[in-house]
């Protein structure tokens, strides 16, 4: 992990990253909570059982040294970090566009690439023109672990979040009791200068009120 902010503070935040992020990111969050270490953990696996393992082993070790612990996680990042098994360690969390659907997304990359579920059950693996492989056993897992969510948890979206719809946030958030901000004509990425922001103003607004 590296580490950002106050390393002695009482308090820490865990960063998880998205696809093709990494660790270094979680220094621009450390303004933003004043006061706490901001870790940054670069993941070396990439499925929910795995991810979901280091995700706990390392927020595991944050709260060794600190008495509590805010998750802030993004897109896939954050659907690894609700396999980790992180109610009774986080205190809350931050999602920023987060995967909330993963079965539904698989089934949409399936659907664009024209392969059926008989097909990918007898390959195994089938790789895509989207740069992502299809895979059997992690659909498979994804379906018979649908996400239990239990820690007080934020999310902010855009409206043109190119991979998980609005209605499905929403659905979410209902489910699990979670806020949700929607920024008007945000990406999934929030990376413009508008855009973040607009994400900075969220958790300083957010952390405001806690």
């Amino acid at each position: 992990m590296e580490l950002y902010g106050n390393k002695t503070a009482p308090g820490a935040v865990l960063y998880v990253h998205g696809r093709a992020g990494s660790a270094s990111e979680a220094e621009r969050y450390a303004p933003l909570f004043p006061g706490r270490a901001v870790a940054g953990l670069d993941y070396r696996t990439f499925s929910p059982w795995e991810t979901g393992r280091e995700i706990r082993a390392a927020a595991e070790k944050l709260r060794e040294r600190h008495d509590s612990l805010i998750l802030v996680a993004v897109s896939i990042g954050a659907y690894f970090s609700m396999h980790a098994g992180l109610e009774g360690l986080a205190d809350r969390a931050y999602f920023i566009s987060p995967v909330v659907d993963m079965e539904k997304l698989i089934e949409g990359l399936m659907a664009a690439s024209g392969v059926t579920e008989a097909e990918l059950d007898a390959r195994g693996v089938i790789p895509t023109s989207f740069g992502e492989d299809l895979s059997w056993e992690y659909l498979t897992y994804v379906r018979a672990h649908p996400l239990k969510w239990d820690v007080p948890t934020e999310m902010l979206c855009g409206t043109a979040d190119e991979l998980t719809s609005i209605d499905t946030m929403r659905a979410f958030a209902e489910a699990h009791g979670a806020g949700l901000t929607v920024m008007a004509g945000g990406e999934h990425w929030f990376h413009t200068p508008e855009q973040l922001r607009f994400l900075d103003d969220w958790i300083r607004r957010k952390e405001a009120i806690k």
